[in-house]
């Protein structure tokens, strides 16, 4: 790895996991049962637990954003060990990264714009429904400068994706495999304003705090095969892999951070009882509970829970039942929220 990290990597035998909150919103009920899990997960084996706000899109960073997740997780009674660290604050070791895979030939310079890309007819969407890349800059310049001044455009950085599947082994879902190549092709590691990718900025951070463990909500699997092959090319260590699946709302969409009614702040503020919410968390998560616990309540129970794989429905009798008394007459319990 060379330079790459200004941190020594620390192999623990002991989980170290991250709880990775970004503040492009308010955190809403999947939020707080992801977490929770991942907390339960690592706590219950005397593991660490790091704190990372993913805030490096600072033009999408709400105001107060950040205060208010910190509020959240603690009201929900989650701690940490490390953190919160802002990726923003310190961006050097993903970008010398970003140096070290150009220069290996990993990487190379791309000046297409979206709208060019979703112009080609034959570039589907990938799994994740990001668009899928064709290629059209793949060996065409040979340096990021060249690109630049032949087309008087900034240049992205793209990862030169193998050909072949992606193989690794998800400690819920089990043997998972994906072709990039196929799926979303070569990716971006930073965009054509300089903004850093998650993939690349994650793969980097996650090393620099030795984390061994990543528990998250399903929707990222596929970045995982992705993620396998940046740790590969920067010679870095991959986690132990859990995705655990999401919670949807009555019409069966994942929910949304614009969506009101389902967010931490508007439950706090309108009455909601924590320890109702771990009860909700764990149950439909597979974990056995017979009524509101504090979330710490929950650590013997964890190791020897089945989580489920399925996604959860959030109805509103689930919403109701994590105030003490009457629950507010939100919107959001009659209607199906808004789309995201």
């Amino acid at each position: 790895m060379g330079r790459l990290l200004t941190r020594r990597i620390v192999r623990s035998s002991l989980p170290v996991g991250r709880l990775a909150p970004s503040p492009t919103g308010d955190l809403h009920l999947g939020h707080a049962r992801s977490f929770l899990l991942a907390w339960w997960s690592l706590r219950s084996r005397g593991g660490r637990v790091v704190l990372r706000i993913e805030d490096l899109d600072t033009a999408r960073t709400l105001p107060g954003a950040v205060d208010r997740i910190l509020a959240d997780l603690e009201w929900l009674g989650l701690d940490w060990d490390e953190g919160p660290l802002l990726q923003s604050t310190d961006p050097g070791p993903a970008q010398r990264a970003l140096r070290q895979l150009l220069d290996s030939g990993r990487a190379y310079a791309c000046t297409c714009s979206r709208r060019e890309i979703e112009s080609i007819q034959s570039a589907p969407h990938a799994s994740d429904g990001t668009l899928r890349y064709p290629g059209t800059c793949r060996g065409r310049w040979a340096s990021v400068e060249e690109a630049e001044r032949a087309t008087g455009r900034p240049a992205g950085i793209r990862f030169l994706v193998p050909p072949g599947p992606v193989t690794w082994t998800d400690a819920l879902l089990g043997p998972r495999s994906l072709d990039v190549s196929e799926d979303a092709g070569d990716f971006l590691l930073a965009r054509r304003d300089g903004v850093l990718g998650y993939q690349l900025a994650v793969v980097v951070d996650d090393a620099r705090v030795g984390i061994n463990e990543v528990l998250r909500g399903d929707d990222l699997d596929p970045s995982t095969a992705r993620q396998v092959l940046l740790q590969d090319a920067l010679g870095l260590p991959h986690p132990t892999w859990v995705h655990v699946p999401l919670v949807l709302d009555e019409a069966g969409r994942r929910l949304a951070k614009r969506d009101a009614a389902r967010s931490l702040v508007s439950l706090r503020e309108a009455g909601a009882d924590p320890e109702r919410i771990v009860h909700w968390a764990a149950s439909s998560a597979g974990v056995p509970t017979r009524g509101p616990l504090p979330a710490r309540s929950v650590l013997p129970l964890f190791p020897t829970a089945r989580l489920t794989r399925r996604p959860t429905r959030l109805g509103a009798a689930d919403l109701a039942s994590l105030f003490p008394g009457t629950p507010p007459a939100f919107r959001s319990f009659e209607e199906p929220a808004s789309p995201p």
